[in-house]
């Protein structure tokens, strides 16, 4: 058994509120263009970004290339298929980043939670899946630049999550070997499951209440870390 020497959190949906931004951010853009934003639609928004941006993940497609097909199936649905070009694809994702951006927040638990950490002696850092330009500008629109350690971006490394690489990269970045690293995310499939396969500890953090009880490392908010900080990495 080897004690804790560093935490790795995810950032969006962990620290960041990237779901309810995005949510306002998507219902003031079909606003302004004259459409309801039915949650229909919001769900259709959130269905496309998981897959086009995992399309980006395994490299099938540009960064840019993951905005316009996204885009292309909402505005399909609103009957704006006469949007075709990148130009004005890249032009109304823009008007929507403009409103997503004006809603970013960081979760209220997430400064208690770093002052745990750093009252436990650990490193912090953080292992996202998002682009590094848009990432570091969220650690510093809310306030966290500076205070979360390295953090390391899915197009900087290499790698995205689940590829057991971009764990390893992290903790071999912090000088820490895997067992004595505790990752702590909202994705139960990415933080989770593939930390434990790539060697770490992990903990879910099920902020909407719908993972499983039966998981024994289960925190509904970051304020409920603190035990967990102590715990025996085996």
């Amino acid at each position: 058994m080897s004690p804790l020497e560093a935490v790795i959190f995810d950032l969006d949906d962990t620290l960041f509120d990237h779901r309810g931004a995005a949510s306002s951010g998507v219902r003031e853009w079909l606003a302004d263009l004259g459409v309801s934003p039915t949650e229909a639609l919001v769900r259709l928004w959130f269905e496309a970004e998981e897959r086009h941006v995992a399309a980006w993940h395994r490299g099938e497609v540009s960064f840019w290339g993951q905005r316009r097909a996204r885009l292309r199936e909402i505005l399909l649905q609103i009957g704006r298929d006469d949007a075709r070009d990148d130009r004005t694809l890249d032009q109304l994702f823009g008007d929507f980043v403009t409103r997503y951006e004006a809603a970013w927040r960081r979760f209220d638990d997430v400064i208690g939670a770093l002052e745990m950490v750093a009252a436990a002696g650990l490193r912090v850092a953080v292992l996202t899946n998002g682009a590094e330009l848009q990432q570091h500008r969220k650690l510093v629109a809310v306030g966290l630049a500076g205070l979360v350690g390295p953090m390391f971006c899915c197009d900087a490394i290499g790698f995205a999550k689940p590829d057991p690489r971009a764990y390893r990269h992290a903790c071999e970045r912090l000088g820490v070997a895997r067992e004595r690293a505790l990752h702590v995310g909202d994705r139960y499939d990415l933080d989770v499951v593939a930390a434990r396969a790539a060697g770490l500890a992990a903990v879910h953090l099920d902020r909407n209440r719908r993972g499983s009880h039966l998981e024994p490392s289960r925190v509904v908010s970051l304020a409920n870390l603190e035990p967990l900080l102590h715990w025996p990495v085996v």
